[in-house]
């Protein structure tokens, strides 16, 4: 793959985060009943990220889970026959409580679609939004995002990569083109 384009700085990213924290606060009325579970990988720190913007905003502390979707994915015989499963660790109950899943990038929606499956399976919420980074187009699903960073249209010849210090030593979101 080869770069074709810088979308987001570090300083953009933190800006998208703080603008989808007062988001989810304003839509839900607050912050009673709800929770942050972060998709694996990259969705874990952003949720982290968005709790700690809503302590600074409303100095309330809400819980924050992580979710490994490997199980309840729609793809899962072309992962192999050991597919990685990585630990959910939701310390906490989802039972009528609003769940904001947390991702990077929503592309086809599946990887939602499988969040929402694994959610499900640990209890039943009364609601459950998603809250992405970035939303690049070309869903397959009828899945849309509650609330999104910023909308990038692609081709399905591109990828958007989202770097964060966390994972990748910096944060930036660019976008690759397959060669």
């Amino acid at each position: 793959m080869r770069f074709k384009a810088y979308i987001m700085n570090e300083d953009d990213v933190r800006r998208a985060l703080i603008r989808i924290s007062h988001q989810i606060i304003e839509k839900n009325r607050g912050t009673e009943n709800l929770c942050l579970i972060g998709i694996k990988t990259r969705g874990v720190p952003l949720a982290r990220e968005i709790a700690r913007n809503i302590k600074e905003i409303e100095n309330v502390d809400v819980d924050v889970g992580e979710l490994d979707i490997t199980l309840y994915r729609d793809d899962l015989d072309k992962l192999g026959l050991d597919p990685i499963v990585n630990e959910t660790f939701v310390p906490f109950s989802v039972v009528d409580k609003t769940v904001v899943l947390v991702d990077d990038v929503i592309f086809t929606g599946r990887t939602a679609r499988a969040a929402m499956d694994a959610v499900m399976a640990i209890g039943r919420p009364a609601k459950i939004q998603l809250a992405v980074l970035i939303d690049r187009g070309h869903l397959e699903l009828p899945i849309k995002a509650t609330y999104v960073g910023k909308n990038i249209p692609t081709s399905l010849k591109e990828v958007v990569s989202v770097r964060l210090t966390e994972q990748d030593g910096k944060t930036e979101v660019v976008i690759l083109e397959k060669m």
